[in-house]
This record gives C-alpha cells, structure tokens and sequence, in this order.
C-alpha cells in the first residue's frame, strides 16, 4: 500500500499559520474546533498541512478573531496553498524531489559522476537521458528534459535559490561534459547567489566517493531542512535530523576538501580546449 503523500510545503505554512493563530488566541485545539464540529483529529491534520474546506476555513479564522476585513492575507495563503505546482503539468507529483527544490531557499548539492542538474546544458542533459540503464527518447526524453530546464528557473528568479554546487573533478573529465558544458559551468558561477567548487583528483580518496546528495533548506525556519540521496537505482529523501545532520558535515568536510571559488573556476577555464 502507498504511504500517504505528506503535505508540500506552502500547505504545511498554511497549517503553522492556522496553529499560530490559534496559540495566538490561547485556544488548544480541542477548544478552537468543538464549537465549529471539528474533532481534535481534524484539527491536527489541518494544522499539519491538510486543507480544509474553504467555508471550513473561514470559520477557523473567525475563531481565532481575526475580523473580515484582514482575510485577503490568509486567503491569498489559501488559494497559494491549493495550487497545483508547475510540476504537475509534467506529470510530476508533490512526491519527488522536484517539489522540495521549488519551495527550498537554498540548496547544498555535491556532484561525483555528474554536473548538478540546476548546472546542466540542455545537451548535457539530452545525453545523459539517453544513456541511461533504462534510456530516455521521444515524449518521455523531452518531458524530462523541459522540467529540469524549468528548475533551473530559480536561479534567476526574483528571490533566486542560493545554490552551493560541490563537483568532483572526474566529473568534469567524463562524456558528455564539454566545452559548452565548461563554459556554462563558469557562467553560473558569477551569478551572485551561486557558489561553485570542484574537488581535485589530486585529493584522492574521500567521503564523497560513495553518491551524489542534496541537501534542501526552507525560508520558514520551523521547516526542518531535509537531505536527498541518489545512487544508481534509485533515491531516497531523508528527513530524520541526525542523518540530516551528517550529511551536512560531510558537505561541509568536501567543501574543505574543495579548492576554493577562484581556484575552481580557474581550474574548469583550463580545461576548455
């Protein structure tokens, strides 16, 4: 049986909102919902992220006092939290990945075989697609590669995602990493809200032998950050705070490693040919 899918972010804001303007009231949940009918189980999925009704919710905010003419800005919450992510139009749930990076306000990512994918040229990508165990063509090929296209976006946004990308030198040596790829990798990192290091085959053996990770973090700081493991057959999202934890001391131990942000675009300008 499939695990229930948790709530994507901006529903969990919308439910530490609801519970903030509770407490706000001085109301447990128990006696913020009798009056309305909600049992105490209802109110606990409402604050961790499942939307009630919008009548439901109305009569929420006139619980805790809040008079109709301040609605707009919880409504505005709302309906943001009832939107369906670009993601979906891709056939994309809020399951995966992909989600987590839309909503996150930074991004930690260490590369061993590959180019992050918020660092990829469309090429780089249509290559790797293709030479995949299980490859990639025609409608299915060019639906994966306009959503990592489309993730890309946050760089440039408005509130663009802070990005710190840790590569592997052995990455940058391998097919079909080339002089377009190179030349985008120094691009990106003269964006002001990204951050590029390589680690040299000169360093030998480290931590980062073992899989590529991500680690995500959110604008809300209620909001845990969480880690992302990829390996050959799969990935694995992980939100337990100690193996979260670990992973950003073993970040922090490659960015050590790391030559440092000058050194590292020195290093792919010499490898342009």
């Amino acid at each position: 049986m499939d695990r229930p899918i948790k709530p994507n972010y901006r529903r969990r804001q919308l439910g530490r909102t609801l519970r903030k303007l509770r407490e706000a009231a001085g109301l447990s949940q128990e006696e913020a919902g009798t009056p309305l009918r909600f049992s105490t189980s209802k109110m606990s999925r409402i604050e961790q992220g499942y939307i009630p009704g919008y009548n439901d919710f109305l009569a929420l905010l006139d619980r805790y006092g809040i008079i109709s003419s301040d609605y707009d800005e919880y409504v505005r919450m709302f309906d943001y939290a009832k939107e369906k992510g670009w993601w979906h139009a891709f056939g994309l749930s809020d399951r995966g990945f992909v989600s987590v990076e839309a909503e996150a306000s930074w991004i930690k990512t260490y590369g061993l075989g590959f180019i992050p994918g918020l660092l990829q040229t469309e090429a780089y990508m249509r290559e790797t697609f293709a030479g995949a165990r299980d490859p990639l063509d025609g409608p299915r090929l060019e639906n994966r590669v306009q959503v990592r296209l489309r993730r890309q976006h946050r760089l440039t946004e408005e509130r663009p995602l802070e990005l710190h990308a840790i590569v592997d030198e052995t990455a940058l040596l391998r097919n079909p990493c080339d002089a377009a790829q190179l030349r985008q990798l120094i691009e990106r990192s003269h964006l002001p809200n990204v951050r590029l290091q390589v680690i040299p085959q000169k360093v030998g053996s480290h931590d980062g032998l073992y899989s590529n990770f991500i680690i995500a973090g959110f604008p809300e700081r209620s909001e845990p950050d969480l880690a992302y493991l990829e390996y050959g057959f799969g990935s694995l999202q992980i939100e337990k705070e100690a193996e979260v934890s670990a992973a950003r001391l073993t970040f922090e131990h490659l960015a050590d490693l790391a030559l440092d942000d000058g050194d590292s675009r020195a290093l792919v300008e010499r490898m342009i040919t």
